[in-house]
């Protein structure tokens, strides 16, 4: 059986009328804070942005504020060009009635504004903006309301600018934020708003900030590049274009291939995508490096960047172990994303991404984990371009120790008449262009995100649950043909990892697609597979040895009280869901199927440790950092 033909016309309209019905039943949205030709528009935006005032910012029309006071001054507290992480003081002063609408957002380009945006004039026109141009055309990284500065509406900070016989007739106030600013390249600038998200209004601009080194090389991470732990793929960003090194290993120098996308790569309809407009950010140059010549399991350092451009700091990072041998220690978990670390607004915030990869950190700063897999909706960014930069500065501290592979999930690939199996936009545009620039697997081809790996004693195979994945597709044969080529003398343990899960008790009409589990599961059971692991719903949840939603076996306590799935007598795979890793957190059903033993909506990870005769698993609630759940999978070698 063929996935479901999304793109047909009886799709289309079914989907139409769905998003119709769900945007007029929403009481999220104050419509009454849109021009009346914005309203389509936003409905026709809604799940590339999803909805808030701050994330609609992009539709309102921009006007001038009434009764501008002529004291009104944007300073920053930087004397001269950024660092490449500062935290920044921006003062507003002068202000003659301090309101609870005023707000300050920061804008890369600096020149990102009204006047920018007649070439652009015929795009917004088929989004149904006729009145005015929206009121920028680069969306703004982030914004914070000045009342975040206890003292502002109260006017704690006062000056005097005019006296008459001895006493003040004019005083102004002003309020100070604090914005964490990282270099995404292009100049900023901080702008000075009144009227609320809603009904924007300028009153005052800073002036454009440049970076010191807009051409640093930055946010290098590593991942595998096959099953010998003696090759790693480094990947970092620069402004710079021409080729860079990395310099590893005793004295060892690769030169990096680089290359970059456009706007013309994105993807959009006749209504112009987030990454293909408003959402656009110019990426820099993505340079990589295979370094060759390593050895698995052991510790090495490298640094990379030119003298002309600039160089990072010499990092040490750990080889995984190779295929064949005995221990593992990864981490997994899906659906991250990244969130600030100030108090801004910003296009899409991941509530618990800090409290994960702060975990995570200490974990690698232990020396207790071999790799990590995130397997799906990596960044968030879903076409708003300069997110990426911020992901990859939030766990550039651990991805550049470890190898860091990845999945392809919907809000990287998902888009309308792009190829992939679901049309809804939830890639923003991307089509999974600056995914798989970013991060660069071992797959057969572009646009083919599917590869396999294996580590110590397990064998990791990874799909796509956005491709292709029907009887008979390349993906699936590809599958077919990976599993059963394993040599479980060698590899006793297979997890089988993708983005959508089969199993969920959560609420949500599109969580499982029964297609995908029709077609696909079969192949699990026929191949063994150990252990199954998904995100996209985003909490936590492990089932019993399943199969057509039929519990095939129950594990049984040790003597420590530990679920122990017996693999030696095998039945079926255990699921797991581990989508819990940053997005806000799903519930559970009130209904509760009997495969589903263990369900927990926290933040955290999932900890493996794999030897040839067992495979021990923990969720990590990341807030505590304790042990929430923990299971074993055992069998002896050769059982498979």
């Amino acid at each position: 059986m063929e996935p479901w033909k999304y793109s047909s016309w009886v799709f289309r309209f079914f989907f139409i009328i769905l998003l119709v019905f769900f945007l007029s039943s929403s009481s999220s949205l104050s419509w009454s804070s849109l021009h009346p030709l914005h309203i389509n528009s936003t409905a026709m935006h809604r799940n590339h942005t999803t909805i808030s005032d701050f994330r609609l910012l992009n539709r309102r029309t921009l006007t001038e504020c009434p009764g501008t006071s002529p004291f009104l001054q944007v300073n920053v507290n930087s004397n001269s060009s950024l660092s490449d992480e500062e935290y920044l003081m921006v003062t507003v002063s002068g202000v003659l009635f301090p309101s609870h609408r005023d707000w300050v957002a920061m804008i890369s380009p600096s020149h990102s504004n009204v006047e920018n945006c007649p070439f652009n004039a015929v795009l917004y026109a088929q989004t149904g903006d006729l009145s005015t141009l929206p009121l920028l055309c680069h969306y703004p990284v982030k914004a914070m309301y000045m009342s975040n500065d206890p003292g502002y509406l109260s006017c704690k900070k006062k000056q005097c600018k005019k006296y008459s016989k001895g006493k003040c007739i004019v005083p102004t106030c002003s309020g100070t934020l604090t914005f964490h600013v990282i270099n995404i390249r292009t100049d900023i600038e901080f702008v000075y708003f009144g009227g609320g998200f809603e009904t924007p209004c300028v009153f005052s601009r800073s002036g454009p900030i440049s970076f010191a080194n807009p051409n640093q090389p930055l946010y290098g991470h590593i991942s595998s590049v096959d099953s010998t732990g003696k090759s790693m793929r480094l990947t970092w960003i620069s402004g710079n274009m021409e080729p860079q090194q990395v310099q590893y290993g005793n004295g060892k120098t690769l030169t990096s291939e680089v290359t970059t996308f456009s706007q013309d790569n994105m993807c959009s309809t006749a209504l112009p995508s987030p990454a293909k407009d408003f959402g656009w950010h110019d990426p820099g140059y993505i340079h990589s490096a295979v370094m060759i010549g390593l050895e698995s399991s052991s510790t090495f350092s490298y640094r990379y960047g030119r003298d002309s451009a600039g160089w990072s700091e010499r990092i040490q990072f750990r080889t995984p172990p190779a295929g064949g041998s005995d221990e593992l220690k990864f981490l997994a978990f899906g659906d991250m994303g990244k969130a600030p670390h100030d108090a801004s607004v910003e296009h899409y915030i991941q509530p618990g991404s800090l409290s994960v990869i702060e975990a995570i950190t200490d974990e690698v700063d232990s020396n207790k984990v071999d790799s990590i897999f995130h397997i799906g909706d990596i960044s968030y960014a879903t076409g708003f371009l300069v997110e990426w930069d911020f992901f990859l500065q939030q766990i550039s501290h651990v991805a550049s120790r470890v190898s860091y592979m990845t999945a392809i999930g919907n809000h990287e690939r998902d888009y309308i008449e792009s190829g992939s199996v679901y049309i809804t936009p939830d890639s923003g545009g991307e089509c999974g262009v600056p995914y798989e620039t970013y991060f660069p697997m071992p797959t057969p081809a572009k646009d083919k995100p599917w590869y396999s790996i294996e580590q110590a004693s397990v064998h990791f195979t990874v799909i796509s649950t956005e491709h292709d994945w029907s009887q008979n597709s390349e993906q699936y044969e590809w599958m077919k043909k990976d599993m059963a080529s394993i040599d479980r003398s060698k590899t006793p343990w297979l997890i089988f990892m993708g983005h959508r899960p089969m199993y969920s008790s959560s609420d949500g009409v599109f969580n499982v697609d029964e297609n995908f589990v029709e077609e696909v599961e079969p192949l699990l059971l026929e191949n063994k597979v150990d252990l199954v692991l998904f995100g996209h719903v985003h909490n936590y949840e492990r089932s019993c040895s399943v199969y057509q939603n039929e519990c095939k076996a129950l594990p049984r306590k040790d003597k420590n009280g530990i679920d122990t799935y017996d693999h030696n007598n095998y039945s079926a795979p255990v699921h797991v869901v581990i989508g819990m890793a940053g997005f806000t957190l799903d519930k559970f059903s009130n209904y509760v199927d009997s495969w589903s033993l263990s369900r927990i909506s926290q933040f955290g990870y999932l900890r493996g440790h794999a030897t040839k005769k067992e495979l021990n698993l923990e969720f990590v609630n990341s807030d505590t950092k304790k042990v929430d759940d923990s299971f074993r999978i055992i069998k002896t070698q050769g059982s498979s």
